[in-house]
């Protein structure tokens, strides 16, 4: 099975030159050249993150923050700063090594797999979604917004991983009463609104941007 990274950078002929490398290694590369685009390639589980500080908008320090307590795959920065503070505040936000700008290609592939190597010996990878300011935790069944968890019933997490894992598409209500207690279940699907109106409630208490839409007349989507 092929090792998956996930290279963040927004200097294209860099990116291009690693992503080259790395495929003849026989590596799987996926490549991100901000870093909302990276949180959006999260989804793809990588094996190890190879992340540039210097980026505009969200920078490499700033991703690793954001990122570090739910993702568990090893992080090495890429860098053209020299001073021993940054290096020491890359690592102490989370980063497991760093490599300077210009570097041996075969240096960074020997610290790559090492990191790989390593890495096998730890747990499985954690099933997790970035959407907006909204992490989902799946396989833990949790929800955050920032550092905040919210609280949520069974119900209304099942509605989030329903509509989550199927981002973008219109579900009526008797369609996800259906997906969560099966054609058989006894009840009224339009229960589906209430507990809809609470999970956006709890998730309005920490987040002001819109997750779940109504489409008039035929149902819900997420389009976090």
């Amino acid at each position: 099975m092929k090792y998956k990274i996930l290279l963040v950078d927004d200097e294209k002929d860099i990116v291009k030159l690693l992503q080259d490398y790395f495929e003849i290694q026989d590596y799987m590369v996926y490549a991100a050249y901000s870093g909302k685009e990276a949180l959006d390639k999260l989804e793809l589980k990588p094996d190890l993150i190879l992340l540039d500080i210097n980026m505009p908008g969200m920078d490499g320090m700033e991703l690793c923050k954001r990122i570090r307590n739910f993702v568990n795959c090893p992080i090495v920065f890429l860098t053209a700063r020299i001073e021993e503070q940054d290096r020491i505040n890359g690592l102490m936000i989370g980063g497991d090594d760093y490599i300077i700008k210009p570097f041996s290609l075969d240096e960074l592939g020997a610290r790559v797999l090492a990191h790989l190597r390593r890495e096998e010996r730890r747990t499985v990878k954690e099933e997790i979604k970035f959407c907006g300011g909204i992490v989902i935790q799946y396989s833990e069944r949790r929800v955050f917004v920032a550092n905040d968890e919210v609280n949520l019933t069974k119900t209304e997490f099942d509605i989030i991983e329903f509509l989550s894992l199927n981002k973008g598409r219109v579900f009526s209500k008797e369609q996800i009463y259906e997906r969560l207690w099966g054609i058989d279940k006894d009840g009224d699907s339009n229960i589906i609104t209430e507990h809809i109106r609470r999970v956006r409630s709890k998730l309005g208490a920490y987040y002001d941007g819109v997750v779940i839409e109504t489409v008039w007349g035929v149902g819900y989507k997420w389009i976090g």
